[in-house]
């Protein structure tokens, strides 16, 4: 994290010092880095983060004691009647002793600050993958404009040697007409490519956060093998889908959210225990300053709330000085019965029940599910390495290919401008390498995200697989 931040701050003060020539750099890394940094709804996520956090501390304050100050004065004349002056001063203090639904509140939503802490964890990881997607968009789009280019330039080379041809006879008119439309072809592919392409730098550059694209340090390397190869895909398979069962993100989030449906139904199972609280009051009255007369007493209040019935108790006692200066002891009891309150409260407990039941459901729904997916993952990790393979075999036979037609043009076999179809067609299966080898990073990464995994992760996983299975083996 520390490190995270210090690369972006270090990439920011680049760009500022260096911005004219444009010499900053970045690398997958990078560009997460950059783009989790300048995310705007990620910041005001976090921010709101912090406000819940400190809301949850304050909180607090409902365990202690909550004082209460009564100032009032009562002066009042009487045309008939004998005046009167109160002046009363009080304070009085609440201590909760035991209140069920302020514990159960406090721990509802400790829960439900996790649960916001995780999401925007799971938001942070989604917009870094989504930069390092469009990186590898970008390189994608100008590895493929570059075979393009060479082709062309190719193209024209060839298209300039059928003109001489057809001017000396050796060729016919047709054939060069037939090329032209080729090369316009090849051009109005090449301008497409590059609205295209300058469309997703343009986007790639607003993700990051800054005005122009860095030079990119990442290269699409077509020779990489994958990281799972078939062999390893065999006790890859169980040990991705038991992994996935235990640390993918969504399945960490449906388990909060079995927690909090938990929650609720102990809240509501338990709704019917009383809150206790210790009630302390003092008071001085009197007609004129000085007071003196004054007062305190001590009390418990006892309260009970069911949807059958609701009930408050309330025990005190104290001493009163009064006027004339005489002490007396005071006690008082009050009890409040309230039949039938909400007896729409008995269902709160069966729905509370049903909606974790469903939960649960869907949950083991989920959890047979993603397995299912994570050994999906795996395999689809071994078809796109033989894709690669694939792909690049059939561009070296198409590169041998080409060498043979060059020389059955110069036997005469075939014309210039069948050499230059056979040109266009090598350039495809050129294009079909660089899209073999992203496809093969994706399918890696999807199998990394189904498993939590940070980028490149995939490769330490499977390491330890093979360690494990290897320690077996010797035992």
């Amino acid at each position: 994290m520390t490190r995270n931040i210090f690369s972006v701050v270090l990439i920011f003060f680049s760009s500022l010092c260096y911005s004219d020539e444009k010499i900053l750099s970045i690398t997958f890394s990078d560009a997460a880095a950059l783009a989790v940094a300048s995310s705007v709804d990620l910041n005001h996520s976090r921010s709101s983060q912090k406000i819940m956090e400190g809301a949850w501390k304050w909180g607090l304050r409902a365990y202690f004691p909550k004082f209460n100050l009564i100032v009032s004065e009562n002066d009042r004349l009487q045309q008939f009647g004998s005046d009167s002056f109160v002046k009363n001063y009080g304070i009085n203090i609440e201590q909760f002793i035991f209140d069920y639904g302020t514990i159960m509140s406090r721990k509802m939503e400790r829960m439900e600050i996790d649960l916001s802490a995780y999401k925007i964890s799971r938001m942070a990881d989604e917009i870094a993958e989504a930069a390092i997607a469009v990186y590898r968009n970008v390189l994608s789009s100008r590895a493929i404009l570059d075979i393009k280019k060479d082709t062309l330039f190719i193209l024209e080379e060839q298209r300039r040697i059928l003109k001489e041809e057809v001017r000396l006879g050796l060729a016919l008119e047709a054939d060069l007409a037939s090329a032209d439309i080729s090369l316009a072809d090849v051009k109005i592919e090449i301008y497409a490519l590059r609205l295209e392409s300058a469309e997703i730098e343009k986007q790639f550059a607003e993700i990051l956060g800054l005005n122009y694209l860095p030079v990119l340090n990442e290269k699409i390397d077509i020779n990489r093998p994958a990281v799972i190869s078939s062999l390893a895909a065999n006790f890859a398979v169980p040990a991705a889908a038991s992994f996935a069962k235990e640390q993918n993100p969504d399945l960490i989030e449906a388990r909060h959210s079995i927690k909090r449906k938990q929650l609720d139904l102990k809240y509501a199972s338990r709704s019917w225990i009383p809150s206790v609280k210790l009630i302390g009051n003092f008071g001085l009255t009197g007609e004129s300053y000085p007071l003196t007369r004054y007062n305190w007493s001590v009390g418990v209040n006892v309260e009970f709330s069911g949807p059958w019935i609701q009930n408050r108790f309330n025990v005190n006692g104290g001493w009163e000085l009064s006027s004339m200066g005489k002490f007396d002891k005071t006690a008082a009891v009050q009890n409040s019965l309230t039949p039938l309150p909400e007896p729409a409260l008995i269902y709160g407990k069966k729905q509370a029940a049903q909606v974790l039941a469903l939960e649960k459901e869907k949950y083991n729904d989920a959890l047979e599910k993603i397995g299912r997916v994570a050994a999906n993952a795996v395999e689809k990790c071994v078809l796109a390495e033989e894709k690669r393979i694939l792909a690049c075999e059939s561009a070296a036979l198409g590169r041998d290919r080409c060498r043979v037609e060059e020389i059955r043009l110069g036997l005469g076999q075939i014309t210039r401008h069948k050499l230059m179809e056979i040109l266009t067609e090598q350039t495809q299966r050129e294009i079909g390498v660089i899209q073999a080898a992203i496809a093969l990073l994706e399918a890696e990464r999807d199998l990394e995200r189904l498993l939590d995994l940070r980028p490149g992760g995939l490769d330490d996983f499977i390491s330890s697989l093979i360690i494990i299975k290897n320690f077996r083996s010797e035992k």
